[in-house]
């Protein structure tokens, strides 16, 4: 066991969070940490990294545990670093050998005191042990699968976002690879390419993984157990998401059966004592059938107890068949080109997500679209009779600060009662008095519900949201996909939860080479359609390769069937240079192998030590022969993925 609970309570003010919990996380397990809003899973995570002491019962964690935990409170940090210092941040001793080593090599220098060349020397094995000399290229590796670009590297830590901030922490604390990894959200301030690369990362990582998600395909892709924080309890199950949803079922109908069984039994002993209670051959019978009733555990009814209301639109008015259409729509941001000839229609009825990776102007066409972002050029023409509603982070300062949420709430015309306002917020998770709370004391997520649930009541027929789920649970994410279905407008969104995606949206859009393309179909078969395209593209060559030869004799080869013929011959020479050089590589590559070998097996002798010179230049010839197979195996990854590109391109 890596770390656990054991027999745990913990209250917090006069509300009980955990009641007698016992949870043991094992080595290489990948949980998911599940729950409503507000049941305390970031409190749970907070007692496992020792943040809460509990009230009753114990926190385990094994000694010499390495723990990380990502958390929204880590954006206090500021720096004026670049981002790849703080993410190397992650290899303090590696730093600090770095500077010991520098230091020791001036004095060594000067003196040639051999004290410090034994110093010098373990520094050298413990940098080698810790695979010291690769930090700057794994820490690059890790920031570029994030998201990062070459240039973004050396850029200050306190330029960025929120959001990519929270990137470079992330990337510091799997570059740690400690023993327990604890992440709340880590997805919130990811796009879908950076999702799918900390999917790889992280199902390939040696460490156990605890992490809070409202993504369903994240969990189901990564977790291989799911932990329920529900009604003061943790409830275990040994499978992904989905393998969660259907078991909690059975257990719920079991449940169920147990206890209209029980209460079967109950009903009929209590019969019996009626019965018999009056007559006095059968009174001591009947008083033992009410001990053995008032001893007995009960078994509680299978009831959730979740937010189940339902979220209904109501539309003023039916928009024209088109209601926004876009003509060559330019947009740039200094030399960062977003379109350049952006045409679409947008129809009613239509129910679009726009997708892919940060930076590519997804959020940018939507504000366009919107009318809050200016644009350079081309034109956006409104349709008939489109009443329109948007939703987005920065709306968030619309908000009225002296306001109550319900006063907030019927601000928006929507002519709801203070009964179904309430109802309403419910899904938003604002329960019972929450309702009654002023905007000014509202936690950032707090408030982007608010904003939604105002875009939500609002009689719009064409709703825009950015990033809508960030901020809800799972449960509350489901109730906005039933609504959204039953929205009878059109519906244009900006999301990285693929689940929410593939319930809501029925065509997909995406920004190509500075341009719009629509794909009409929902987000499934927009990933099938990639994969099949995909998959055509690497076929090519096979189909070509057993086409049948036809003689030169029979047909003359058009004018650019000639030319390709010619191109075919460039790329079989250049795959032959390519192929060769990497033979060159290979080759180069294990002769410094053997030669460190030869180096380490020398500075692993006491006599080498005697002998100021021969150690400086053995230990120089080692430094040096690193450095060759560091820079050769970077060359030797290069060619390898020129060499399948090229070979795929024949």
């Amino acid at each position: 066991m890596l770390a656990g609970l054991q027999n745990m309570t913990f209250e917090f003010g006069a509300r009980t969070i955990l009641q007698d919990a016992t949870w043991h996380i094992q080595p290489g397990e990948r949980i998911g940490l599940i729950g409503y809003n507000g049941t305390g899973k970031s409190t749970l995570l907070k007692l496992l990294v020792g943040e809460y002491q509990p009230s009753k019962g114990t926190v385990e964690r094994s000694r010499g545990i390495s723990m990380g935990y990502l958390h929204q409170d880590l954006l206090s940090f500021d720096t004026n670093e670049s981002i790849l210092t703080v993410a190397l941040g992650a290899f303090a001793r590696v730093l600090e050998l770095e500077k010991q080593i520098e230091s020791l090599g001036i004095e060594l220098e000067k003196t040639g005191d051999e004290k410090v060349l034994h110093q010098y020397s373990d520094c050298l094995q413990e940098m080698d042990a810790l695979d010291g000399y690769s930090i700057h290229h794994r820490t690059e590796e890790v920031l570029q699968g994030l998201g990062f670009s070459n240039d973004d590297l050396q850029r200050p830590y306190k330029e960025f976002s929120g959001g990519w901030r929270m990137r470079v922490l992330l990337a510091k604390m799997i570059l740690q690879q400690p023993d327990l990894l604890l992440l709340d959200e880590p997805t919130n301030h990811l796009d879908l390419p950076s999702i799918e690369w900390l999917e790889k990362y992280l199902l390939h990582y040696k460490g156990s993984v605890v992490m809070v998600s409202h993504d369903k395909y994240f969990l189901n892709r990564m977790v291989n157990k799911i932990v329920e924080l529900y009604q003061q309890e943790l409830h275990s199950y040994s499978g992904n998401y989905d393998f969660y949803e259907k078991e909690k079922a059975i257990r719920m109908e079991l449940q169920q059966k147990a206890f209209e069984n029980q209460q079967d039994y109950i009903r009929q002993q209590e019969r019996i004592v009626e019965r018999f209670r009056a007559k006095a051959s059968k009174a001591t019978m009947a008083q033992s059938i009410i001990k053995k009733l008032d001893k007995l555990e009960r078994i509680d009814a299978a009831e959730l107890i979740r937010p189940n209301i339902k979220i209904n639109f109501r539309i003023d008015k039916t928009p024209g068949k088109v209601l926004v259409e876009l003509k060559g729509i330019a947009k740039s941001f200094g030399n960062n080109c977003i379109l350049k000839n952006g045409v679409a229609e947008i129809e009613r009825g239509d129910k679009i997500a726009l997708i892919g990776a940060n930076g590519k102007g997804k959020s940018t066409l939507l504000r366009i679209i919107a009318g809050t972002e200016p644009f350079d050029g081309g034109e956006r023409k409104w349709g008939h009779n489109v009443s329109e509603s948007f939703y987005a982070q920065h709306q968030l300062e619309s908000l009225r600060l002296s306001n109550t949420i319900l006063d907030e709430m019927k601000e928006c015309g929507s002519q709801l009662n203070d009964l179904e306002l309430r109802g309403l917020l419910g899904c938003f998770l604002f329960s019972g008095d929450d309702a009654d709370k002023r905007i000014s004391v509202l936690s950032g997520g707090e408030k982007a519900r608010v904003a939604l649930a105002k875009v939500i009541v609002s009689k719009a027929n064409f709703l825009m949201l950015d990033e809508p789920t960030n901020h809800l649970d799972l449960h509350s994410c489901e109730l906005l996909i039933e609504a959204l279905n039953n929205y009878q407008g059109t519906l244009m969104l900006v999301s990285h939860d693929r689940h929410f995606i593939a319930k809501t949206a029925n065509k997909i859009w995406e920004i190509v080479d500075q341009e719009i393309k629509e794909f009409k179909g929902g987000y499934e078969e927009w990933v099938a359609w990639k994969e099949r395209m995909a998959r055509q593209k690497a076929n090519e060559p096979t189909v070509a390769a057993v086409a049948p030869v036809v003689k030169p004799t029979e047909i003359t080869a058009p004018k650019n069937q000639q030319t390709n013929g010619a191109v075919d011959k460039e790329k079989k020479k250049e795959l032959q240079k390519l192929q060769k050089r990497f033979e060159q590589v290979e080759s180069s590559l294990a002769g410094w192998q053997t030669k460190k070998g030869e180096l380490e097996k020398k500075l692993s002798d006491p006599g080498i030590y005697a002998t100021k010179d021969l150690f400086l230049k053995t230990e120089s010839e080692f430094s040096h022969a690193m450095q060759q197979i560091e820079s050769l195996n970077k060359e030797y990854e290069q060619l390898f993925e020129k060499i399948m590109n090229a070979s795929e391109g024949n």
